[in-house]
C-alpha cells in the first residue's frame, strides 16, 4: 500500500470499476434475478492495477485480525486471492490462500478446495468480487465449517444489497463490503 491511504485506494478502484465494469442493461444474475445493471468486476480484478487495488484494500481491512488464510468461491475470488498472496508475502506477512470449487473435482483427489490444506481450527476470511444473495459465500461458509475451519467474516468488493449480508448473518458471518450498488447508481 506504500504511502497511499485506504480512501485513496478505494477512490481509484471505484473509478475504474465504474468506467470498465459497470453496465446499464437488463441481465439475469447468477441468483436467477433480473437486474437493470451488471457489474463485471473481473474486468477490473484481472488487470494488474485492479488486482493490486482490490488486494491492497482487502489486506488493509483485515489488518489486526488473527487470520491464517483468505480465499473464496471460484471465479470471483480467484484473481484477488492471487494478488493478496503476493502482496502479503511482499509485506513479510504471508497469508495462505484458497479457492473453493462450485463442485468437487471428479478426478484426482476429488477436492472441493484448492490451496494449502485448511486444518480444523484455522481462522479464515472469505472473499468474493460481487455478492447478490450471498449463496456462494453461504455455501463456502458451510463447507469450511464442516471441515472445522473458523470463518471470521466475508468480504466483497461490491454488495448489490439484495440479501447477501442478511443470509451471511444467519450463519454468524458478518459481511464487509468495500462498495455497494448505490455507489454505482448515484
Amino acid at each position: 500500500m506504500a504511502n497511499e491511504s485506504l480512501n485513496s485506494l478505494k477512490e481509484r478502484l471505484l473509478t475504474i470499476l465504474k468506467k470498465d465494469a459497470f453496465f446499464r442493461q437488463k441481465i439475469i444474475l447468477s441468483s436467477g434475478k433480473e437486474s437493470d445493471f451488471y457489474i463485471d468486476a473481473r474486468l477490473v480484478t484481472l488487470t494488474a492495477e485492479g488486482a493490486f487495488l482490490a488486494a491492497s484494500i482487502m489486506l488493509e481491512l483485515i489488518k489486526g485480525l488473527n487470520v491464517d488464510a483468505i480465499g473464496g468461491p471460484t471465479l470471483g475470488a480467484d484473481p484477488i486471492v492471487g494478488a493478496i498472496s503476493v502482496l502479503s508475502y511482499q509485506a513479510q506477512k504471508p497469508l495462505n490462500t484458497f479457492i473453493i470449487r462450485k463442485a468437487p473435482k471428479l478426478h484426482g483427489r476429488m477436492k472441493h478446495m484448492e490451496g494449502p490444506e485448511l486444518k480444523a481450527g484455522v481462522r479464515v476470511v472469505l472473499i468474493d468480487d460481487v455478492a447478490t444473495t450471498g449463496k456462494s459465500l453461504v455455501d463456502a461458509v458451510e463447507k469450511l465449517r464442516q471441515d472445522g475451519v473458523s470463518v471470521l467474516k466475508a468480504m466483497v468488493l461490491i454488495d448489490r444489497q439484495e440479501g447477501a449480508a442478511e443470509s451471511l448473518a444467519q450463519h454468524d458471518c458478518p459481511l464487509i463490503s468495500i462498495f455497494n450498488s448505490s455507489d454505482f447508481l448515484k
